[in-house]
C-alpha cells in the first residue's frame, strides 16, 4: 500500500479506513451478555473492525496477545463497506451478542449507538485521559455531554494547490476567487470537491455551513439549526461557484477519486480532498504535478476554514462480558506507540497532538502540519440518533441548491424540514 493512504475519508467509505470480509472467533461468553455487569471481568475479548487494508491490526493485536496470554484479542473482520459494516454491528448490538467487545465505530455512528444504549459509557472507572489528544476527536465521541467512544485514528480535509502556479496558497475563500483568474489565464480549472450526492457532499456542505458560522443540528443532535443566514451564507458560496464556473460543472458527479484524478492531470488548481491524495499524486506514473503541488489548509472566512472531522473510534459493547479486559484494550489503541505506527504503516491520522510536531514524522510525511491544522479547526457532522435521515437530508437538498433545482433559501427549508420530521420518530 503506497505511503500515504491517509484514512481516506473515515466517514465516506471510499477509499480507505472502511475495513473487512472474514469470520473471526468470538471472546469467551455466550450469545448475549448483562449490560449493567461484568465491568472487572476479564479474559478473551473480540475486536470488530472493518477490512484491515493497511495490516496495522493484526501485528498490533499480536503484540497485545503475547503480553496478555490470560486475555487473548481475536479479530473479527468486517466487509470494506462502511454500510455493510454499520449494519452488521447493528445486527450483534439488536442481539445483545458479547462476542463484539470492542468495536471500530465510524465517527457518524456514536450518536445513533449511544442513543439506543448499545455502548458503554467511558465514565467512572473506564474514564478516558484525553489530555494528550485532539480536542475535536473527542468531541467526535462524545453524546449528549458523556464521552461513549475513544478516538483511535482521524482525518480532515485539506487544500491541494498548484505551488508553480499560485506560489502562496490562499487562506481564504475570497483569496482563492481572485486566483481563479491564474485558472483561466492557463485554461483549467478552478476548485473542486465532492459534490455528487453521496456522503461526501455532507462533508463539503457541512464544511461549508460550518465556516460561515453556521450548524445542522445543535449539540443534542436532535434541535435542527440548519434554516439560518450563517447555513445560507455557506450553501451560497458553494452554489454561486457552480453558477459562475469557479467550481466546473462536472464537479457535481465527483466523489474523492474523480477530483484527485482531475487535479493530478493538470486541470485544477485547487481542489479540496484528503491527505491521502498526496502520495499518489507524488508517485503515480500519470500525475502532470507530482514535482508542482503543495498542500494548506482549507480556506475560510478571514483565516482558515473549518474541515468535517473524519476518523474512526474504539468502543466497548455493554454487552462485552470481560470489560475490563477491553478498556485496557482501548487504552492500548491510544498509546504513543500504538499511534506511531497507525501512522508510520498505515498513513493513519493519528489522534495524540504530539505526532503532527515530530521532526521525523514529518519528514516522512510532510502534509503532517497542514493535518494537524484541519483537524484543530474540525467539526463533527452532526454526532446524532438521527445521522442517517441528518445526512439523506443535507444531500438531497444541497444538490439541488448546488444544480440549480432550488433556491439556496428552499433548500435549507426543506432540508430543515426533513430533519425534523426524522427526529420527531
Amino acid at each position: 500500500m503506497k505511503a500515504a493512504r491517509l484514512s481516506v475519508i473515515a466517514g465516506v467509505a471510499v477509499v480507505g479506513l472502511a475495513l473487512a470480509g472474514c469470520t473471526g472467533g468470538g471472546s469467551g461468553g455466550g450469545a448475549s451478555g448483562d449490560a449493567g455487569a461484568n465491568m472487572t471481568s476479564r479474559g478473551p475479548i473480540t475486536y470488530v473492525q472493518g477490512k484491515d487494508n493497511s495490516n496495522v491490526v493484526r501485528p498490533l493485536i499480536d503484540k497485545w496477545n503475547s503480553a496478555h496470554p490470560d486475555e487473548k484479542v481475536t479479530f473479527k473482520e468486517q466487509s470494506d463497506q462502511a454500510d455493510q459494516q454499520h449494519d452488521d454491528l447493528v445486527q450483534h448490538f439488536q442481539a445483545k451478542d458479547a462476542n463484539y467487545d470492542v468495536v471500530d465505530v465510524d465517527v457518524v455512528w456514536t450518536g445513533e449507538f449511544a442513543a439506543k444504549g448499545w455502548l458503554q459509557p467511558l465514565t467512572g472507572d473506564f474514564k478516558m485521559d484525553n489530555s494528550k489528544l485532539l480536542a475535536p476527536t473527542v468531541k467526535s465521541g462524545t453524546y449528549n455531554g458523556t464521552q461513549y467512544a475513544a478516538p483511535q485514528t482521524s482525518d480532515g480535509g485539506i487544500l491541494y494547490y498548484r505551488k508553480d502556479l499560485v506560489p502562496t496558497p490562499p487562506a481564504t475563500w475570497d483569496e482563492m476567487l481572485k486566483d481563479c483568474d491564474i485558472a483561466k489565464a492557463n485554461s483549467i480549472n478552478c476548485y473542486a470537491g465532492q459534490f455528487a450526492k453521496y456522503e461526501g457532499l455532507t462533508v463539503n456542505v457541512a464544511e461549508a455551513i460550518n465556516t460561515d458560522g453556521g450548524t445542522i443540528v445543535g449539540d443534542d443532535g436532535k434541535t435542527v439549526t440548519v434554516d439560518s443566514p450563517e447555513a445560507a451564507k455557506g450553501l451560497t458560496r458553494l452554489a454561486d461557484g457552480f453558477k459562475d464556473g469557479t467550481i466546473p460543472a462536472e464537479a457535481i458527479t465527483y466523489q474523492e477519486e474523480q477530483g484527485r484524478q482531475s487535479f493530478e492531470a493538470g486541470k485544477l488548481l485547487f481542489l479540496r480532498n484528503w491527505p491521502y491524495v498526496y502520495n499518489l499524486a507524488k508517485t503515480d506514473g500519470d500525475s502532470k504535478v507530482k514535482d508542482t503541488f503543495g498542500v494548506a489548509p482549507l480556506p475560510g472566512v478571514s483565516g482558515p476554514g473549518v474541515s468535517s472531522l473524519g476518523g474512526h473510534n474504539a468502543a466497548i459493547s455493554v454487552y462485552s462480558k470481560n470489560k475490563a479486559t477491553a478498556f485496557d484494550f482501548v487504552k492500548f489503541l491510544q498509546t504513543e506507540e500504538t499511534q506511531r505506527f497507525f501512522v508510520t504503516q498505515g498513513s493513519l491520522a493519528p489522534v495524540v497532538a504530539s505526532l503532527y510536531d515530530d521532526a521525523d514524522l514529518n519528514t516522512q510525511l510532510p502534509y503532517l502540519s497542514t493535518l494537524k491544522t484541519s483537524i484543530e479547526n474540525a467539526v463533527p457532522r452532526p454526532v446524532s440518533p438521527f445521522y442517517p435521515a441528518i445526512t439523506k437530508a443535507v444531500q438531497d437538498n444541497s444538490y439541488a441548491a448546488l444544480k440549480g433545482d432550488k433556491s439556496v433559501e428552499d433548500a435549507l427549508k426543506d432540508m430543515a424540514a426533513a430533519i425534523k420530521t426524522a427526529s420527531a420518530g
